[in-house]
Order: C-alpha cells, then structure tokens, then sequence
C-alpha cells in the first residue's frame, strides 16, 4: 500500500517505539513520502527505565539489540537513528525543535501511560507550531473501527473474530512500502548512541533470543516449517511448538501485516498446513482483541473488566506472603507448576499453556489477588505486553472479558499429565525428579516409597511438599467467588 503524499513538509522525525524495523513499516513509509527530509529516532524512556528493579532486565537488553541493527540498516539506506537515554515526553519535542523539522510521525500505541504521553508530546509540538501525526501500525484494526451492531466495543472474542475476518481486506494487511528516495538524514555529530551499560543496564547471564528483524525472520521460517503441526502440538511445552514470534510482536521486529499474510497464504495454498495456519492467526486476532479491550476499558489495568469481581476478597497476611513467595520460586510441590516458574525464572519465557496452568493455580488454588500475578508476569517475560498480560491474568480470574467461568477450575495434575504425558517438560526444569517414572513424576507425593528412593526423591527434603491438596483449594475457591452472584 501506499502513503499519499503530501509535499508540505520540509523535515519530519520518525519516532520509533514499538515499532523496530525498518520495512513494511506504516509511520517511517508517511514521513518519507510526505517529507523531503526524514531523522529517525528512539528513546530509552527514564520514566520505563529507571523504576525497572532488575538491571539485568531481558527486554531492555533485547531492546537494546533491536536498536543496533535498526539503526544499521537505516544507515545502509543513507540515515541512521538517534538513540536517546532521556524522558521521552519532553525529549521527542525538544529534539523536533533543535532539528527543525514540521512534524513528528509515530506509530500509534493504546496502553494508557501511553496515551496520556502521546496527547502531551502532542501538544508541546502544537506549541510551538509543529505536528503530531500518529498512525494505525501494530493492529489490523483500532479504535472504533470494529463495533457491534449495536455500536458498542466487543466483550466476546467469537463474534469479534468473525467481525475481524468478515471486514478483512488485502488493503488491511498490504505492505506499507518505505520508499528512502534519498531522504533519510544521519544522526547529527556528537550525538552517540548509547551503550547498555550507559544507560544503566549489563546482559542478562542467560541466553536470549535473538533480537531484531532478523530474530523475528528467523523465527518465521522456523514456523514456516512447521505450521502444519501448530494446531495440534502447541499445547505441549516439551515439544516447543509454538512461535516464539511474541517478542518480536511486542517490540514490532516485524509487521503483525507480515504474519497474518503468512497465515493466510498457507491457510489457501497447502491443504495439509491449513489448520495450522488458521489457529495461528486466531492467535493474532486474540491479540488484538485485548487491544481493543484495553483501549475501550482502561480501568483493567487496575481493576476487574467485569466490576463484581473486585468484591472476591483473596487471601491476605504473612500467610499469603508465603504462598505468594513460594509460587514465584517454583516451590508450590506441583511439579508442571514449578516447572512452568523455572522456566520463567531462567529463561524469561513461560509456554502459552502454562500461563494458563499457573495463573489459575495462584489465584484458584492459592485465592491470591490475581493482580500480584500480573505484575509478576510483567517483571519476568521477556515478551510482556499489557494488553496480553492483563487479558490472560483476568481470563484465569474470570474476572475479564470473554473469560473462563469462575468455577471452572484447572487442576494441576490433570494438565500436567494431559499436556506433559511423559514428563519431559519436567525434567527439563525440575532435574531432581528427573529420574522418577512418567506416571508417578506428576505427583510426587503419591509415588511409593520404592520409586521415591530409587529416584533420590525426598519429599520435602530434595522436592517440596504440596503448598494445598487441590480438592480443598477448589471447594475454598468455589465459597470464595461465591460473591460474584450477590
């Protein structure tokens, strides 16, 4: 697709956010068809940064990868990008003023802190003159684009899906072509990009993903390869089926325009790829149905979407803490759950069934505020994004939209011998019960004496002991969200 031109425009800045790739790329295509010269720039917010506890923190150091070889391949097309260690709301107007330029193109974004900096970075641009221009990038469709018949945002992901693919066109996931002409502009002199180290972060010990378009390439072509068995094998963590596209996503390494083509193509040209390809896309929808959820209902950000849930009353005190503490560490006695935790803990990354397996654990087995889950899930993932978050952590809760219902409640064992039969995934994570048999290493604690000792288990020595028996957790749950129906 192609931006209309508007030759109105001597200078503009492109402002990379979640954006970090140099194609397909809606905002960078407007500037450089609008524009007779284009600066490109990215700011490592203080106001992200600074509150971040870790400093090894997997996203920024993913982030930072991201940068370096956006801005390499800006600079192979005759520009570059100026990185920033500063606060971006009075930064991104103050670089405009000292470049010079008429407006300031992004790409737009809908969590509220987001929002709120946008409408202000706006506004100091209109101050003194300047333009804002915000552009629809990291969805097929925002805002008010797909509504009801009665008008109002969706709040049930079936029908909005249909909706999605009725109203779907090849304009919508059409390519936005960056045409450079010559008129990307350098980095002014004296203005470095910052190391990690710079802006107060070091590489995280463990291995990351890698980062950038190329990451986010390789990673297609790894799913091109097996899109045929995504429907069926996703669900099992030891067979590592899935994407591993959720960070690119999130930090826009590459265009959901690009993935849902992809979808699509092998949806229409390979039969036996088909199903695949369809439950793929499903999942991108899912994506932006939380989108628009948020957009529309900011005070889940904070709050239950469905208000009466925030009448549960969930554990509390020193005995809570504990729970609390010992679900974070993988410490619960359920071994699919622990492992889950490890895997997090080490790796940044937790399986998209485990999310589901551990979120209802906390909040279903152990009746801790779902909101403390959350939270933790955005301090760990690598591939966090609020919207996502938010929505899986209140589906658990059943208190978000289109949710699972509040008695229905996922016993730990159960998944783990449906979606982990053999245990590998286990043993992956948790080696001190690697060698138990696969019927017994679910749940350890019912295991004979005999296999305990041959494997070197111990319960509650080398393997905690259950924090709950589920049974009465589940009967706790039940009286719990009892209120619900007041």
């Amino acid at each position: 697709m192609d931006i209309p031109s508007d030759k109105g425009i001597d200078a503009a800045l492109v402002w990379f956010r979640r954006d970090l790739r140099a194609d397909d790329h809606t905002a960078l295509a407007a500037a450089l068809e609008q524009a007779r010269r284009v600066w490109c720039v990215f700011v490592f917010d203080r106001e992200i940064l600074d509150p971040l506890a870790d400093r090894d923190d997997r996203r920024v150091a993913f982030i930072h990868a991201s940068v370096r070889e956006l801005d390499e391949r800006l600079r192979r097309a005759g520009g570059g990008l100026i990185v920033l260690h500063d606060t971006a709301r009075t930064a991104v107007p103050a670089l405009a003023a000292k470049l010079g330029v008429q407006a300031v193109f992004a790409n737009r974004d809908y969590e509220p802190a987001a929002i709120a900096r946008d409408a202000e970075v706006a506004g100091a641009l209109a101050a003194r003159g300047g333009q804002w221009r915000e552009f629809k990038d990291q969805v097929v469709f925002d805002r008010d684009e797909l509504l009801t018949g009665s008008g109002r945002p969706y709040a049930v992901f079936t029908p909005y899906k249909k909706a999605w693919l009725a109203r779907l066109s090849e304009a919508d996931l059409a390519e936005r072509r960056v045409r450079h002409r010559g008129r990307l502009a350098p980095p002014p002199a004296g203005m470095p990009a910052p190391s990690l180290e710079q802006i107060g972060f070091v590489a995280p010990a463990a291995e990351q993903p890698r980062a950038g378009a190329s990451g986010a390439a390789a990673c297609l072509e790894r799913l091109g390869e097996r899109i045929g068995g995504y429907g069926r094998e996703r669900d099992f963590p030891a067979l590592d089926a899935g994407s591993r596209l959720s960070v690119h996503l999130r930090f826009g390494t590459i265009s959901l325009r690009r993935l849902a083509r992809f979808a699509l193509e092998v949806a229409r040209a390979d039969p036996q790829a088909a199903e695949g390809a369809r439950v793929f896309l499903s999942e991108l929808i899912w994506r932006e149905f939380y989108f628009q959820v948020l957009f529309h209902n900011p005070h889940v950000v904070h709050a239950s979407f469905r208000p009466e849930y925030d009448r549960i009353r969930w554990e509390s005190g020193a005995a809570a803490e504990a729970l609390f503490a010992a679900w974070c560490e993988g410490r619960t006695g359920y071994p699919l759950v622990d492992a889950a935790m490890a895997q997090i803990n080490r790796t940044g990354y937790m399986h998209n069934r485990l999310r589901m397996v551990t979120a209802s654990f906390l909040v279903k087995d152990l009746g801790v505020d779902w909101r403390r889950g959350e939270a933790y899930f955005a301090r760990r993932l690598i591939d966090f994004d609020l919207a996502a978050n938010n929505g899986g952590w209140q589906w658990c809760a059943s208190s978000g939209c289109d949710a699972q219902p509040w008695f229905r409640i996922f016993n730990p064992v159960t998944q783990s011998r449906r979606f982990d039969p053999e245990g590998r995934f286990i043993r992956r994570h948790l080696p001190q019960l690697a060698r138990l048999p696969d019927g017994a290493i679910h749940a350890p604690w019912l295991a004979g004496a005999a296999q305990l000792a041959a494997a070197g288990v111990v319960p509650g020595e080398n393997y905690p002991l259950p924090l709950v028996d589920h049974a009465q957790a589940r009967a706790a749950t039940l009286e719990r969200y009892a209120v619900v129906k007041e």
